[in-house]
């Protein structure tokens, strides 16, 4: 197959969430195992340090890499309003290169990128899925902007889509509840690179950490919506005396880590919590060696990669039921909690202090790593396309 992936952020702009992560792996394994793969995105600071690593070059459209078998084209921006972007010349791009493809995948909504191409797609008779990423329901911000994308360039969008991927159960019951009908949804996890033979290099005696002290984690942008703000609190009621907390990733509100670390420096635990910025590749790799515990009291979660990360390196993982992995995660690799302190609370000082469930927890991680493997979801990706591509064409 012939596949295109639209999306608004990718690799190697890692600071924009885990989207940028999920579409480099799945276009890689797409292209291992022998389609052309394309991505089409946004140039949000291509500089002369991604040159280096990524062979830029110039093209027609803007900007293109190869790597891995995958060619990505990056369109300049014009302007940018948070994650929005103004890309002139996406419409050159389709006249020159739609014809070239079989399919298209959109990740996210709320962008130009997708109601463009898409409109392209239409007047070609090209078939296209949307993967939404938990974005159907506004949840954070800008209520008001998002209701009129859906009633203008969203609408058309969405509902010509041959099919709809949702990232985890939970997803798919609210994109049912929403109206999607059930013959257009999928199901197809988010996936983890094999993580389970990391080692340790060094990140508890970077950080004063000594060797027997409970290490947990927090690894994610730092949002309100993500709930940093209620495990400082649950942090020092499970571990009043020792243990240390870690919170690391990027900023994703102005000011919010001030706020964050303001009211760790409060609290009674406030030494014990380590805020490292955003940690990538093998910094990241490190921290989870390193952890023992990693908890994401969000209010909402499509699925959470990050959680997802840490179970493939055998670490027991705390979420909510509000977020999408909680149906891999629930008695087989954590717990599932309530979104609130004193449930969190309960939860950690139950998986530090009664080591025969964390044991069974590890256990159950390797299993549901197994589940999330990304060549397993690639294969399972391949049978999604042409299902679409059957249906768009009026032979299923």
């Amino acid at each position: 197959m012939r596949i295109l992936k639209v999306v608004q952020s990718y690799h190697p702009f890692q600071e924009k969430g885990g989207t940028a992560v999920k579409v480099h792996a799945l276009a890689r394994g797409l292209a291992h195992r022998g389609h052309s793969v394309t991505v089409l995105t946004a140039d949000l600071g291509l500089t002369r340090r991604h040159a280096d690593k990524l062979a830029i070059e110039r093209c027609p459209w803007g900007w293109r890499t190869s790597e891995d078998g995958v060619e990505a084209v990056y369109l300049p921006s014009l302007a940018r309003y948070r994650s929005l972007t103004l890309n002139p010349h996406v419409m050159r791009f389709c006249r020159t290169r739609l014809s070239d493809f079989d399919l298209v995948h959109f990740y996210g909504l709320y962008d130009l990128l997708g109601p463009a191409v898409s409109f392209a797609c239409r007047q070609k008779g090209l078939p296209y899925v949307i993967e939404p990423m938990g974005m159907y329901r506004a949840i954070d911000r800008s209520f008001r902007l998002k209701g009129v994308w859906h009633r203008t360039m969203g609408r058309p969008f969405w509902q010509n889509s041959a099919k709809i991927i949702a990232t985890s159960e939970m997803e798919q019951e609210e994109l049912l509840e929403d109206g999607v009908p059930q013959a257009k949804l999928i199901v197809r996890y988010n996936g983890i690179e094999n993580e389970a033979q990391t080692v340790s290099t060094g990140f508890r005696a970077r950080w004063s950490i000594l060797p027997d002290e409970p290490l947990v984690i927090f690894l994610g942008r730092l949002i309100p919506r993500k709930g940093a703000d209620t495990l400082i609190d649950a942090f020092v009621c499970a571990c009043p005396d020792s243990g240390k907390l870690v919170i690391a990733g990027p900023e994703g509100e102005p000011g919010y880590r001030a706020y964050l670390e303001k009211r760790a420096r409060e609290c009674s635990a406030g030494s014990r919590i380590i805020f490292t910025g955003p940690l990538y590749n093998a910094e990241k790799k490190a921290l989870l060696a390193a952890a023992d515990l990693f908890v994401l009291p969000s209010r909402y979660e499509n699925f959470a990669n990050a959680a997802a990360e840490s179970i493939a390196c055998g670490i027991p993982v705390i979420v909510t039921n509000s977020c999408g992995i909680r149906s891999l995660v629930q008695d087989q690799a954590g717990l599932v909690i309530e979104p609130d302190r004193t449930a969190l609370a309960k939860a950690i000082r139950d998986l530090i202090r009664d080591r025969a469930l964390y044991s069974r927890f590890q256990e159950g991680c390797r299993r549901v790593a197994q589940q999330l493997n990304w060549s397993r979801l690639t294969e399972q990706m391949e049978g999604h396309y042409a299902s679409a591509m059957e249906t768009a064409n009026g032979t299923r």
